[in-house]
Order: C-alpha cells, then structure tokens, then sequence
C-alpha cells in the first residue's frame, strides 16, 4: 500500500488556480514541492490578483501562506497578466513580469481551463 506524505497530501488541496473574477492583472506561476525527505511531489498553481502593484506581492503573499507549516517549499517559475471578461467568459494570458520573468502560458493556459472549463481560454507572449 502506497503511504502519501503529509506534504503531498495538502499540496491535493491547494487550488491549481486562483484568480481575480474580473479585469486586467498581473499573475505568477508557483511552483510548490514538498520539503519532506523522499518526497518528489510537485504541483503548479496560478494566482493573479488586481491588488498587486508587482508580480512579488503575489508571490509573497502566496509563498508565505503556503510554507508556513515547514511542509512545503514555494519557486516563482515565472509571470506574465492575465485578462478575464467574465461576462464573455474569456480569459487571455500574456507578457511577463520583469522580476521573474515569462511564465510557461501553455501551463497556466491548461490550469485555468480547469478552473473554467466553459470559458475561452487563449495565450500568446506579446505585451507586458
């Protein structure tokens, strides 16, 4: 029987996607690993919120939130903003931040589907 790991088991309810319902905003890529010994479980989330003047609000927000039981550790795989219409349900992800860098979009792209499954979902890695 396959035992799963204290980290691995919480990083199954960290949501893969988390963002503002609405407007034009800036987004970060996290990818999240488990610090316990052995334990190569990984997972990327996304989050993008309107209040954040710099990609690294996001990611110290979130970072701290997520490795303060000493069970997770947290790595910015990179950024970009993303563009959410709910009333079209429409969300397109672009550009990049400056800190970090561009963010795999396909990633991102396929999180969001996820999250939205009846929207339009679209990428490119024009703007900023």
């Amino acid at each position: 029987m396959c035992t799963q790991t204290k980290a691995a088991a919480r990083m199954v309810n960290i949501p893969q996607a988390d963002i503002d319902p609405s407007g034009v905003f800036k987004y970060i890529l996290i990818r999240v690993h488990s610090r316990e010994q052995g334990d190569d479980t990984e997972v990327d989330i996304v989050r993008g919120y309107g209040w954040a003047e710099y990609h690294v609000d996001i990611y110290e927000k979130v970072s701290m939130e997520l490795e303060n039981d000493g069970l997770l550790d947290c790595e910015c795989v990179g950024g970009g903003r993303i563009r959410h219409d709910a009333q079209a349900k429409k969300i397109h992800v672009y550009g990049y931040s400056v800190g970090f860098g561009r963010a795999n979009h396909a990633v991102t792209t396929e999180k969001l589907k996820a999250r939205y499954p009846d929207y339009e979902v679209t990428w490119d890695n024009e703007g900023y």
